[in-house]
Order: C-alpha cells, then structure tokens, then sequence
C-alpha cells in the first residue's frame, strides 16, 4: 500500500525507492527529510499552480536534488547541482528510463538553485524548484494550508534546520570553492568561511587577455 502524506502519494517504484536509499545512504537525516519535504511540498503547490508533473520522476528528482553536496561524481571540480544531477541521471538509466526521461530530472536537480529559469521549463523542473523555495526560505508557505503543512512537517520534521542546511552547504562546498561562482552558494560561503573572496564577473572582464 503507498504511503499518503497531506493528501500526496508517496510513489513506489523501484527507482523510487532507489532514490530514497540513495539519500538515506549518501547524506544525513537533515538533508533525507529536507528532500522529501521538497517532493510533498512541491506537489502542494503544483496542485494550487496547476500544474502537473509526473509524481515519479519529481520524487526522484527531489530526493537526489541535493545529493551533491556530500558526494561529488566525479574528481573533477564542478558545481554540487551537476554531481547530483549525474546520479540522478545515472539512477534513471539504470532503472530503464529513456533518455528524454533521465534529461528531464537531470535538468530538475542541475537547475534547482537557479532563480527565475525553473518556472519556465517542464513542470518536473519547475515543481522540484517551488519545493525548494517553500522548504528552504519559505516562499509560499504563507498560501498553503496550514494543516497540510503541519502533517508534512510532523512526517518529516526540521529540527534545526535553518543552521544545518547552511552547515551542510559549507561542509560540501568549502573544498571547491571555485564551483560557486555566478551561483547562490557563494552567499553561503561569504558569510561562514574567512577569507572567502567572491568570483566577479567585472574582475574576469577587466582581467582577460585582451589588450584594448
């Protein structure tokens, strides 16, 4: 029987469960229900917004949406949105899904901290980013009902959220810094690392090799 939180279907497919293992096995208990609050709020809003993403390919990007951050792909320096995104990929095609189906979540978890560029693409991409605006900063929330909100929150509950999640973002990005460049995750890095120089756009203009 699946599971139903605040009215919303937890899918239970194989891949589905894949991807919850992959969270439960690489991140923490704060990330694993910070995840899965995405999936449950995202579909609350999607319902208010109307609209209407497949509940399968959402969850896994959801729950692989911030994998990233505690286990890069590969050696190579890249930003943490693109490591989790090639697990997911990698979780899709390993589950026989197509290529337009393992692009499609790819794209979710790659473009999930990019303001204003989500709500214009496929509804999976666009619904995995309002999940992340109401769990992270709230954005939303003050439209939900509240009672949904509660049950979602008591299934899954924050903690201290607020502290860990930025916590988990120095933690996973302190040691390639370089990768946030032009991306939010350099806010984070400006307010807990010393001596953290932000990459600006003006110094690489001003600095190039052209000789004008």
């Amino acid at each position: 029987m699946s599971t139903m939180i605040a009215g919303v279907e937890i899918p239970d497919s194989a891949a589905a469960a894949a991807a919850s293992a992959f969270a439960r096995r690489h991140t923490g208990p704060l990330l694993f229900h910070h995840s899965s609050r995405v999936y449950l709020f995202g579909r609350l809003r999607a319902t208010e917004l109307g609209l209407e993403p497949d509940p399968e390919l959402l969850y896994i990007a959801s729950m692989m949406h911030d994998s990233g951050l505690f286990t890069p792909f590969s050696d190579a320096e890249q930003r943490f949105e693109l490591d989790g995104a090639d697990h997911a990929r990698q979780l899709l095609q390993d589950h026989g899904f197509g290529a337009a189906e393992a692009e499609l979540v790819w794209e979710a978890v790659a473009l999930h901290t990019t303001p204003g560029v989500p709500a214009r693409m496929a509804p999976e991409i666009a619904v995995t980013h309002l999940g992340v605006l109401v769990d992270a900063i709230g954005l939303g929330l003050d439209s939900m009902d509240a009672d949904a909100v509660a049950e979602v929150v008591a299934a899954h509950p924050r903690g201290d959220f607020k502290n860990g999640f930025l916590q988990a973002f120095v933690e996973g990005l302190a040691h390639r810094p370089d990768t946030t460049y032009g991306t939010v995750n350099s806010d984070v890095l400006a307010h807990f690392v010393p001596g953290f120089q932000r990459g600006s756009m003006v110094d690489r203009v001003l600095g190039s090799p052209w000789k004008e």
